[in-house]
């Protein structure tokens, strides 16, 4: 689950990542946690509109990962 989040920053703007899953479903704070805490991730800005919801990009790191997850 981690590996395809990432991936999907790979083509975004400055790494974003997204905030809810291909099917609409909000990505689960625990997969966004353990992706910053391994260093994958990084928080990127508050919303104001809805503080709690963790705004993150891609670190280099991250991108390493969500590289070669795609290539495996």
């Amino acid at each position: 689950m981690q590996a395809a989040w990432l991936a999907r920053g790979l083509d975004q703007a400055g790494g974003k990542l997204p905030l809810f899953d291909a099917e609409g479903r909000r990505v689960a704070e625990k997969t966004i946690r353990a992706c910053i805490a391994a260093g994958w991730a990084e928080p990127w800005f508050s919303n104001p509109i809805k503080p709690d919801w963790l705004v993150c990009r891609l670190t280099e790191a991250g991108r390493a990962v969500a590289s070669n997850a795609l290539e495996s």
